[in-house]
């Protein structure tokens, strides 16, 4: 079960990831329908009958290389939800106290969910706030199967750690800060405003004066989202409010870590915390690389990754404190 929870975790990353690339090579609608390809659920037999597919799709152009980045996208997250349903039938034929089944079964009924929002973000053209929710459910799913797994392992804090649990509503919060940070990035990414500011630490010429939030939070009437339907003054909105969030992400999960250090007697807390900061540096190291250099395809896929990582050790942390030693 442990092993099979693991490679649900492995898989989880590698979604997540494959969608974020799928996302920055614009193949988000690289096969214009759902769940196959221009009409086949082999994309092999499509690449076969290409004049056949655009027939059945003139408005949207057959790209191969970009049907290619979506499907492998879809066929990896297939796998993971037949992983997911493996591990719930497993834990309801293998009870025991070390081996919840509520936990299975919300996975279940989240991957089925986030198979809908995949099918929504194809049949409604990249609608921004589906795109936004595909992201924060796969960052979901990965937590909970981290979850998972570590409760079906003896954890512990080394010796104990009294009086540590109250350091948990911190970590909590952490993790909702973080969430609504990666939800900024999420919009940001979804309306195609990663490059609407191009200089450091906030704007280009006098941004302030230009600052729309009611429009860079709306979703404005279209047909078709992809690569974005809101105007600049939006579009650099969403990016100022994502640094400003950047920001307060930073100095939070800082504070964080420098407090839980200080005070935490077991080494297992103590190395948390630093390996929290230092993935929160790399991820703002990442976050200005985006900027400085032009948004290249593998630091911003580097960007969803570290972010998933930094969430996974807010998860341990939480866990950690809130465990009964």
């Amino acid at each position: 079960m442990k092993k099979l929870v693991l490679l649900s975790i492995l898989l989880a990353m590698v979604v997540i990831v494959l969608g974020a690339y799928a996302r920055l090579t614009d193949a988000g609608l690289g096969c214009p329908d759902w769940p196959g390809c221009y009409g086949h659920l082999s994309f092999s037999k499509t690449t076969e009958n290409i004049e056949i597919a655009q027939q059945a799709f003139p408005e949207r152009p057959f790209e191969e290389h970009k049907a290619w980045n979506e499907m492998i996208h879809r066929y990896f997250a297939s796998a993971l939800g037949f992983l997911i349903l493996v591990i719930f039938i497993n834990s309801l034929f293998n009870k025991a106290y070390n081996k919840p089944v509520k936990l299975p079964l919300f996975l279940v009924f989240l991957v089925c969910f986030q198979g809908a929002l995949g099918m929504w973000t194809v049949t409604l053209n990249l609608l921004p706030a589906i795109v936004m929710g595909h992201l924060l459910g796969g960052f979901t799913v990965l937590s909970c199967l981290f979850l998972l797994y570590l409760r079906l392992l003896n954890y512990r804090i080394p010796g104990g750690d009294a009086g540590m649990r109250q350091f948990g509503k911190y970590s909590i919060l952490g993790i909702i800060i973080l969430t609504g940070q990666i939800a900024l990035g999420g919009w940001t990414s979804a309306n195609y405003a990663a490059l609407a500011c191009t200089e450091l630490p906030l704007c280009e010429g006098a941004w302030f004066e230009r600052l729309d939030f009611a429009g860079a939070f709306s979703i404005p009437v279209a047909e078709n989202y992809e690569f974005g339907a809101h105007d600049y003054a939006e579009r650099m909105t969403m990016h100022i409010v994502h640094r400003i969030g950047a920001l307060i992400t930073f100095l939070y999960l800082c504070w964080f870590g420098i407090r839980l250090y200080a005070a935490a007697h077991s080494s297992l807390l103590k190395k948390l915390s630093v390996i929290m900061v230092l993935v929160l540096g790399a991820q703002i190291m990442l976050g200005v690389s985006n900027v400085v250099y032009s948004l290249p395809i593998a630091v911003a896929v580097m960007h969803n990754a570290v972010a998933a990582c930094l969430m996974l050790v807010l998860v341990t942390i939480s866990y950690t404190l809130y465990r009964k030693t």
